[in-house]
């Protein structure tokens, strides 16, 4: 067992030093950048609710709304910073079934 130890122990000295000499950039291709967010700060953050059936961001999408987060598990839909004339827009539609201003909930 020994002579095998001796043995495997240069091979693997050999992969970590090159897996240490990777450049960061290799490591870190496949990670999607994150969506800059470009709504401009003095509109409200509102969170869009739609139909199980409807995807999110697709609705979000149609009034040009960039989502700062995308919820499909307990609730389905969007938040995102909105103008009034995008609210409005997501009020009327039919696979919208709230707009709601974020805020903290208060008295539980």
């Amino acid at each position: 067992m020994r002579i095998r130890l001796s043995r495997s122990l240069p091979v693997a000295v050999a992969v970590l030093a090159a897996v240490a000499a990777l450049p960061v950039s290799a490591a870190t291709a496949d990670v999607p950048e994150p969506v800059p967010h470009t709504a401009p700060a003095d509109h409200a953050s509102y969170i869009v609710t739609v139909w199980e059936e409807v995807d999110p961001a697709a609705v979000a999408e149609r009034v040009g709304a960039t989502p700062v987060h995308v919820y499909r598990t307990v609730l389905h839909g969007f938040s995102a910073r909105l103008s009034p004339a995008q609210v409005e827009a997501l009020r009327e539609m039919q696979d919208v079934e709230s707009v709601e201003e974020d805020g903290r909930a208060i008295g539980f």
